[in-house]
């Protein structure tokens, strides 16, 4: 109850700081979760092999889909002065330089854009970049192999899973309220 009277004031660094390190964190917990779940999927007539996969794709997605979604809960100046906190935060956690960063997060915004078009949801966008980003045309039955896209069934399991891996804008305003500097 005290909690939610007394709320902790959080700076833009502060913020940035929390982000980053909470969505690396989900993604290093999850990674090996998600690609269990992708290989027993039903959908794929050929086992995926993701377990020995890198988990970069999946990181740069979630990423990037994160960082969309700042836009729905900030206004657009305090969503610039975020991102410029959160790409270099993430640069010096990668060990690049903030430019080599920028250019991996376009690449990667508009890739996950292209494989959604039409939809502009970021969820499905998400979902489309794992499929993409992991060859996982290759596994599925030769239907859908030819057509070059998704088994619907696929797709639909797969937002659930990413949904775990979008940040809670509410759950984060009910314990913080963000500071003035």
């Amino acid at each position: 109850m005290l909690s939610t009277i007394f709320k902790k004031k959080l700076s833009d660094e502060q913020l940035s700081n929390v982000f980053v390190n909470g969505v690396l964190d989900v993604v290093d917990k999850g990674f090996n979760e998600v690609a269990s779940l992708i290989e027993e999927d039903p959908a794929f007539v050929r086992k995926p092999d993701l377990m020995s996969a890198s988990d970069g794709h999946f990181t740069m997605i979630v990423i990037v889909a994160n960082v969309k979604y700042l836009q729905d809960s900030f206004p657009p100046e305090q969503v610039k002065s975020l991102e410029k906190l959160i790409f270099h935060k993430f640069a010096e956690t990668f060990g690049m330089e903030e430019s080599t960063f920028m250019n991996y997060f376009k690449d990667y915004s508009s890739f996950m854009s292209r494989v959604n078009h039409p939809s502009k949801s970021v969820l499905y966008s998400m979902s489309k970049g794992v499929f993409h980003k992991y060859k996982l045309n290759e596994c599925q039955d030769e239907y859908f192999k030819r057509l070059d896209c998704p088994n619907p069934l696929f797709l639909k399991r797969m937002d659930e899973v990413m949904k775990n891996f979008i940040w809670n804008w509410e759950a984060f305003f009910r314990r913080y309220k963000m500071s003035n500097s």
